[in-house]
């Protein structure tokens, strides 16, 4: 990636369901050790309630980021969307989600897996879009309603929502990219066959081989081709499986505590896997000032690892009450016991 790609963030938005379940009630009922709770420093997550799914979430994240964005919605020549729970097997929710935005009907559009890096995968590509001139918007989104198989410890963190990009010209944006890294094997720490409903993982393979080795190797890939160092950023979000891990890697990077924790929601949303990293962007970009520097770690079981740096403009502030944001949307919840979170979940089915 050339350093005078003029490509950047015009606008972003996110979308976090207000039911919300805690952790140890999850805990309790499988008999799970409340240290095991606290050790993965979660305290609740967030659960889509029976109406709504990958694509309706995607749609308000999509719509909120549009309102920022403050474009002509004719203007947008590519969407994409990134996730593992979309609602159809075989009908993309991109073409959805465009329609219900009335975006123009010549486009590109795409749903992408990879994980819960395909979001990522679809900046990435959005940057090659954009910067060749191909197009002069494209739109990002990534959503899930995460899986997890009754009784096993990813139901403690496997959650709900969405959040979504514009991305367009340097000019204009709020947040500009001066580069990327990417590094991805063959690691199977996390995977669903068709026709399974749920996912199953390595356990402590999605550690250190998976996790941490392709997020230490992207990021500092990154840092050594842009010579960046830690003190360089003043936010740092990673892929946030729970909310230990980031801390973890980040910890291991020479970033300090400071910069990690006003990106990581895991504790209080959960991981909504292709939305993880991207809500906690944008959680980050509400708080941000003009000229700060944000490093941007995606990960996708796979396995694979995005890095990106970022630079706040002045654009920021003028765009970040426009629509509802991260905090608000952390502090509008209401709690519900795990009946409720099976029923809405569609883990018991009524015949």
């Amino acid at each position: 990636m050339s350093k005078g790609l003029s490509v950047g963030i015009v606008g972003w938005g996110a979308y976090i369901p207000r039911y919300r379940i805690k952790a140890l009630d999850i805990a309790s009922l499988w008999g799970f050790d409340p240290q095991l709770v606290k050790s993965l420093n979660i305290e609740e997550k967030a659960v889509a309630n029976v109406d709504e799914d990958a694509t309706t979430m995607g749609w308000y994240a999509a719509r909120s980021a549009i309102i920022r964005a403050g474009i002509d919605v004719n203007e947008i020549g590519a969407i994409f969307v990134g996730t593992e729970s979309k609602p159809y097997a075989v009908k993309p929710s991109a073409t959805i989600i465009a329609d219900a935005l009335n975006l123009p009907n010549k486009k590109l559009a795409s749903d992408l897996e990879f994980a819960c890096r395909a979001a990522g995968e679809a900046i990435r590509i959005s940057l090659g879009l954009v910067s060749s001139g191909m197009v002069k918007y494209s739109l990002v989104v990534g959503s899930d309603t995460a899986q997890a198989n009754p009784g096993d410890v990813l139901e403690l963190t496997a959650a709900s929502g969405a959040a979504a990009y514009v991305i367009g010209p340097k000019e204009g944006s709020v947040a500009y990219f001066e580069g990327y890294y990417t590094f991805i094997s063959d690691t199977p720490d996390f995977w669903r066959r068709d026709g399974s409903p749920y996912p199953l993982h390595g356990e402590i393979f999605t550690d250190e081989p998976a996790y941490f080795t392709h997020i230490v190797n992207a990021v500092k890939g990154l840092m050594r081709e842009y010579s960046f160092k830690p003190e360089d950023f003043d936010y740092v979000v990673f892929h946030q499986p729970n909310g230990r891990f980031p801390l973890k890697v980040g910890l291991e990077l020479g970033f300090t505590e400071a910069k990690i924790l006003p990106g990581l929601l895991n504790p209080w949303i959960g991981n909504t896997y292709n939305a993880a990293a991207l809500i906690g962007l944008a959680r980050v970009l509400e708080e941000s000032r003009p000229g700060q520097r944000i490093l941007l770690a995606t990960f996708g079981s796979g396995a694979g690892s995005d890095a990106f740096s970022l630079v706040v403009t002045d654009e920021v502030k003028s765009k970040v009450d426009k629509a509802v944001k991260v905090m608000d949307m952390l502090r509008n919840k209401v709690y519900i016991d795990y009946g409720r979170y099976v029923k809405f979940r569609k883990l018991l089915v009524r015949v």
